[in-house]
């Protein structure tokens, strides 16, 4: 087993790579769609300074590091991608596709270690196994999580895609609050509830419950 330092670093690592994969998800997604607009303001990259948020990539960790000693879970995410829509050549399901896209890149990544664990078939004490256990759960969390829908998160535009007409003052209010009910959502208990979904995702796939957060 390794040491909680080692764990909550390793952690950290894991967090800002899927965050950054995912956001690479959208823009190769929107690129493939005919929108250059992510690669000509550099964010095709994995280099992480590209992708950093000031306040989900350090703040809100940070918070959350010393909210729970340092035990976790350690959350954020990274800057959005710069998408325009208007450059989709599927203008009716372009949107959709590039917000479902980020969420689906952290799943394939969560069912691949998931699955690789199970082969495996080691306790979960190995090092190894703890490792890439943590990965997996990682990103069944960050893809669960974007699809919360509140803005700015990606489970947002799933559901402006399908509220019915007469729906805008929902869509604005969600819009011009979103961030603020992020916040409280994230502070006063639904992370917990999206730890929890993440967890049971993770038995499901590993075949084994998760000992580590």
């Amino acid at each position: 087993m390794f040491t909680a330092t080692v764990i909550t670093i390793f952690s950290l690592i894991v967090l800002l790579f899927s965050v950054i994969i995912h956001e690479l998800a959208h823009g190769y997604v929107a690129f493939s769609l005919g929108d250059p607009t992510a690669k000509y303001a550099g964010r095709l990259t994995l280099n992480p300074l590209k992708h950093l948020d000031p306040l989900g990539s350090v703040i809100v960790p940070l918070l959350l590091l010393f909210a729970t000693a340092g035990q976790g879970p350690i959350f954020g995410w990274a800057k959005p991608v710069p998408i325009n829509p208007y450059n989709f050549k599927d203008q009716k399901w372009g949107s959709l596709k590039v917000a479902v896209s980020g969420p689906a890149a952290n799943f394939a990544i969560a069912i691949f270690f998931g699955l690789l664990t199970r082969m495996i078939n080691l306790p979960a004490t190995v090092p190894f196994i703890e490792l890439i256990g943590i990965i997996t759960i990682y990103n069944f969390l960050w893809a669960i999580f974007n699809l919360v829908p509140i803005p700015p998160l990606d489970g947002s535009w799933i559901l402006f895609r399908f509220l019915p007409l007469g729906s805008e003052k929902v869509k604005i209010f969600l819009q011009q609050y979103g961030l603020f009910i992020l916040i409280f959502f994230i502070f006063f208990g639904g992370l917990s509830w999206l730890v929890q979904l993440s967890q049971i995702l993770y038995s499901l796939v590993v075949g084994a419950p998760f000992l580590f957060i």
